[in-house]
């Protein structure tokens, strides 16, 4: 591994973008840097120019302009920036028992236990009346308090510890503490008096007032997700392995943005396309079920020469080349029994390509074409590029989806193309720092595919 450059900025931008809404900021961020500019904030395009549309601060689709007619089609990197988390419900604060909790409702799939006794932190936006919107970020400085959700202690636990795994913390228990109160000893208090104390729930709400200027109701016009407190960082006496949140899929998110980013303008258009809610099905607004990639790609085309018309935009979508990036499932020695192992993918083995995904009979696939594959497999040879070829697990030990088969609809050449992890959607994730370097190589040298 040579580039530690990428590994050190990659940490960062786990422990800046662990929200749609962050890792949008951010890389709008980086994007200028590099010169890319607002599509809305231009008048005309050409060859050369480097532009980026975002949707609702949550979903982002970066241009750079080749010298050929985009009719001809796009290089396109998709990876999505949503993770598996806990979401603050609309109606989340109350106070039992002198502890004060937020109600909270989980984000993709997860499993509950994982997420028990962790220091938490809150992350997101409360938008009010006004039409303000407030940043909240509560957990990540060492100054900064933090939240967990509680567990039964194992004496008492006989009953928890029959139960199944998936029902042993129930969704409803995954409640975060925010504070508490020193129980009242006076059983004989007149409810009057008892009305009058200042509870714990109280407190909470006025330190939310002071802070952020926030009130109960404005938490009905909120967006706070619970995530992990603190920063990526190596893993193991040789330093070779990430653990971080997130990695699935910013691993890719942030390699697809990078590589882009390095890019210089050639013949052909690149993008670089990162969307919402792939770990709930692509739905909404921001994910790759919507039209936003549509209606950015349009947006751009109208700006060219040539101008709009729909067959324009029909013709780019269908003669694009695209590298879904996206996670795999790395072998896990201490469950190999779940992966037929020469169809697995490892650590430390490259940029992870998977024909198709979906579960059991490829159900929810998009399967590319190994005519694309086989043009692939020549760039990436003649690139240096360790790869790998690999599927998720056993055929009926389960599956999972990516946003493949979405941009395949449209008739472009699709691959699956990402970082292996391990441990995948616990709240600490694993990859290995060769990997996060291969997968950058590849994302790079698809972005000159001609």
């Amino acid at each position: 591994m040579k580039n530690e450059s990428l590994i050190n900025d990659y940490k960062s931008f786990l422990d800046s973008g662990k929200t749609e809404r962050e890792c949008v900021d951010a890389l709008i961020s980086l994007a200028e840097k590099a010169g890319f500019r607002d599509v809305f904030k231009t008048e005309f395009l050409k060859a050369g120019d480097k532009v980026y549309v975002q949707k609702m601060n949550k979903a982002i689709a970066l241009f750079v302009l080749g010298t050929e007619s985009i009719e001809k089609g796009m290089n396109i990197l998709g990876a999505h920036i949503d993770s598996p988390r806990l979401d603050v419900k609309q109606n989340p604060l109350y106070e039992k028992d002198f502890l004060v909790y937020l109600n909270t409702h989980y984000y993709g799939g997860i499993k509950k236990y994982q997420w028990v006794t962790l220091p938490l932190a809150i992350h997101g936006v409360v938008c009010k009346k006004d039409g303000t919107c407030v940043k909240v970020c509560v957990g990540e400085s060492e100054s900064d308090p933090v939240f967990c959700i509680s567990d039964i202690l194992p004496h008492l636990a006989q009953k928890q510890m029959k139960e199944t795994a998936s029902d042993f913390i129930p969704g409803e228990s995954l409640d975060l503490i925010l504070g508490s109160a020193v129980p009242s000893k006076d059983e004989d208090e007149k409810s009057e008096e008892k009305k009058d104390k200042i509870t714990a729930k109280k407190a909470i709400l006025s330190i939310l007032k002071d802070k952020y200027e926030i009130e109960e109701d404005d938490f009905g016009s909120a967006e706070l997700e619970i995530v992990p407190a603190g920063k990526a960082r190596d893993l193991g006496f040789d330093r070779s392995l990430i653990l971080g949140y997130g990695q699935d899929d910013r691993s890719c998110a942030y390699t697809s943005a990078r590589a882009l980013l390095e890019s210089t303008p050639g013949a052909r258009t690149n993008c670089c396309l990162c969307v919402d809610k792939e770990e709930i099905g692509s739905v909404g607004a921001t994910g790759m079920g919507s039209h936003f990639f549509e209606n950015a790609l349009a947006e751009v085309i109208a700006r060219l020469p040539q101008g709009y018309s729909e067959l324009s935009l029909r013709r780019c979508l269908a003669n694009c080349n695209m590298l879904s990036s996206d996670v795999n499932a790395a072998f896990d020695p201490m469950n190999c029994d779940l992966f037929d192992r020469a169809n697995a993918s490892f650590l430390n083995g490259g940029i992870v390509f998977n024909k198709y995904t979906g579960s059991r009979g490829k159900s929810g696939a998009s399967d590319a074409n190994p005519e694309f594959i086989a043009r692939l497999r020549s760039l990436f040879d003649k690139a240096g590029v360790t790869y790998q070829m690999a599927e998720l697990g056993k055929v009926d030990q389960g599956g999972g989806g990516t946003i493949a088969y979405l941009a395949a609809k449209y008739g472009m050449n699709v691959l699956d193309a990402g970082v292996s992890v391990l441990s995948m959607h616990a709240p600490w994730e694993i990859t290995a720092k060769e990997d996060i370097e291969q997968a950058f190589n590849a994302y790079k040298a698809f972005l000159t595919l001609e």
